[in-house]
């Protein structure tokens, strides 16, 4: 039973993140309509300017952590000013192959700074000593990760509903056009959309990062979370989150349980996209996609 429920804990942790990420793919394709292939890499040079903060520059994880904020700010921002805005206006395959292109260009970058060796946060952001909880050891930097990771998505939950900035984005969702007529900046919710789904992945590689320690290889975390993605409907935010919560979880638990039963390896590397076909089977607009009907 602890086997289980540890597999249940730690996927739920896996979840929280993924959700986090998620979040970030549904921001810009509720704004912009563009599917982004590059969140994966945002997630791993956030994880890796942090690490360089914190173990190479030995600034304290408070100010290592708001200024990976800042500079995931202002990358945002010149990815989106730089390379999507002129192509807006341009065939939706061509946006979607920039932010491919974009992906190896980071890719690149990330390896020619800090190679291709796994790193260690040293010293980690969370403490090391499991707690008990119903007899159970978890360890805390499960625990702090799952709560930051619900925190956030809880305040920006809170954000697209109350915030002056949060209505305009889902005016701009909503229609481009009704948001010009109503005087909204369309150009600076694009912009906006690009900074918060900049900032949401580079908090999710620096909480795996001090699970799992990081590498080149976090770059395929956001492929990963597309699964979760489709499973919630690319353009909901509320399914972002359930998404990710089930996906981490269901992943883990077959891994957990197949791993055990019968012996078989890389189940991990293979689920989420197994549920992916299957998803896109029986529910392809998500639980919470908006259906798009086309009369001929």
């Amino acid at each position: 039973m602890e086997f289980y429920v540890q597999l249940i804990v730690s996927g739920l942790v896996l979840g929280s993140i993924y959700a986090l990420v998620a979040l970030g793919f549904a921001i810009i394709y509720k704004s912009t309509s563009v599917v982004n292939f590059a969140q994966g890499e945002f997630l791993m040079l956030g994880a890796y300017f942090c690490f360089s903060m914190v173990v190479q520059y030995r600034i304290p994880w408070l100010w290592a952590f708001l200024l990976t904020l800042v500079f995931s700010v202002v990358l945002g921002l010149l990815v989106e000013r730089l390379i999507l805005r002129p192509m807006i206006g341009e065939p939706i395959i061509s946006i979607i192959m920039v932010t491919i292109g974009l992906s190896s260009v980071l890719k690149s970058v990330v390896t020619t700074i800090w190679g291709t060796q796994i790193q260690i946060y040293d010293p980690p952001l969370f403490p090391d000593a499991p707690v008990n909880i119903a007899g159970i050891p978890i360890s805390q930097v499960y625990l702090w990760s799952m709560g930051l990771s619900l925190l956030l998505l809880a305040l920006f939950g809170l954000f697209f509903k109350y915030s002056k900035a949060g209505v305009a984005m889902r005016a701009t969702a909503f229609s481009n056009q009704v948001a010009l007529s109503m005087g909204i900046s369309v150009k600076n919710i694009f912009a906006l959309a690009w900074c918060i789904a900049v900032v949401v992945s580079s908090i999710g590689g620096i909480l795996i990062g001090n699970i799992n320690g990081i590498n080149i290889s976090l770059g395929h975390f956001g492929l990963k979370v597309f699964p979760a993605v489709i499973l919630g409907g690319l353009d909901s935010i509320l399914g972002a989150a359930l998404g990710g919560l089930i996906i981490g979880v269901l992943e883990n638990l077959s891994d957990g349980v197949l791993k055990s039963l019968f012996g078989l390896q890389g189940i991990k590397e293979v689920a989420p996209f197994v549920f992916l076909v299957i998803i896109l089977m029986v529910k392809p607009y998500g639980l919470f996609g908006t259906k798009e009907i086309e009369r001929v």
